[in-house]
C-alpha cells in the first residue's frame, strides 16, 4: 500500500514540476512551487511511516512552516507589499 502511496505522491510532483516550467505567468508558477513543496511534505511522512522514525514527522512540519512562510513572502512581493 505504501508504495502504491510513494507512486501517486512522485506522479504528482513530476505533473507539478511539468506546471511549473510550463507556467504561463508568475502566480501560476508560485502555486506550483507550493504545491511542490505540499506534496514533498507528504512524502517525506509517508517515509516516516516506512522506516518507524518520527524524526522525520519533526522535519515535515518544519518544511511545511516554511513552505507557508516563502509562499507568503512571494505573495507579499508580488502585490507590492515588501
Amino acid at each position: 500500500m505504501f508504495y502504491v502511496t510513494i507512486a501517486l505522491i512522485v506522479l504528482g510532483m513530476l505533473l507539478s514540476i511539468i506546471r511549473l516550467v510550463k507556467g504561463d505567468s508568475i502566480e501560476s508558477r508560485v502555486v506550483a512551487i507550493d504545491v511542490l513543496t505540499t506534496i514533498t511534505s507528504s512524502l517525506i511522512i509517508v517515509f516516516a511511516f516506512l522506516t518507524d522514525n518520527t524524526l522525520l514527522l519533526d522535519v515535515a512540519l518544519v518544511y511545511g512552516l516554511l513552505s507557508f512562510v516563502g509562499v507568503v513572502a512571494v505573495a507579499r512581493y508580488l502585490e507590492g507589499g515588501i
